[in-house]
């Protein structure tokens, strides 16, 4: 019976995107299903990480490995993830100048800004990286739905403008005609931006540094 309730348990779970401890528990808690005490549950996790059933994201946090292994090579998937692990967060700078085709140099952190503190995930799905920005920067993104999968994202012009502001120190002490060049270094094929995009990645660089 116990054996059939943990992989019961499993076969719930690997519906999930991904999952806490908490909703463990009350699944568990379910009387005409499971009916499981606490210390039954947390054994149940540790030997599913033992096991190698589910992976941990990060404290409380997991996904099964059978649904990770199904959509792995989804790169909504993964973005999605990136905006569970830090709340509030959005993808940007490298990896959403990668994702609309801006830039050249291939990066596999998932790099997302955040209002809360910098802090870094590397787990078996991905290494994750977030940047703290100021509240008032943070902006400028839009929610994209691929498949079942939904992830907030910033727009071309404010992930350029996010990949700067950290690659020098918040854009100090440097002029409009520097940062032009900086674009040009960092290979960044701005010329392939919509020129809506371009014209707000200026009036942002200008608004920023006092020109108006």
């Amino acid at each position: 019976m116990k054996y059939k309730a943990k992989s019961n348990l499993l076969f719930e779970l690997a519906k999930m995107p991904y999952f806490t401890k908490e909703q463990v528990f009350q699944l568990g808690k379910e009387e005409k299903t499971y009916n499981l005490q606490k210390s039954t549950i947390d054994t149940y996790i540790s030997r599913f990480l033992k096991d190698k059933k589910i992976i941990a994201l990060k404290r409380g946090l997991y996904v099964t490995n059978e649904f990770y292994e199904k959509n792995k090579h989804k790169t909504s998937y993964l973005f999605y993830i990136a905006n569970v692990l830090r709340k509030p967060s959005c993808i940007s700078s490298w990896t959403a100048l990668q994702y609309y085709g801006l830039a050249t140099e291939v990066i596999y952190t998932i790099t997302s800004v955040t209002t809360k503190v910098t802090k870094n995930y590397k787990t078996k799905v991905g290494a994750f990286t977030y940047q703290s920005i100021k509240k008032d920067l943070f902006s400028d993104f839009s929610v994209v739905k691929e498949g079942e999968f939904h992830f907030f994202i910033a727009t071309p012009s404010k992930a350029l403008f996010d990949l700067l502001y950290f690659k020098t120190k918040q854009l100090k002490g440097l002029s409009e005609r520097e940062i032009n060049h900086l674009v040009e270094e960092l290979r960044i094929d701005i010329d392939e931006m919509e020129d809506a995009e371009r014209k707000k990645f200026s009036s942002m660089i200008k608004n920023y540094l006092n020109y108006e």
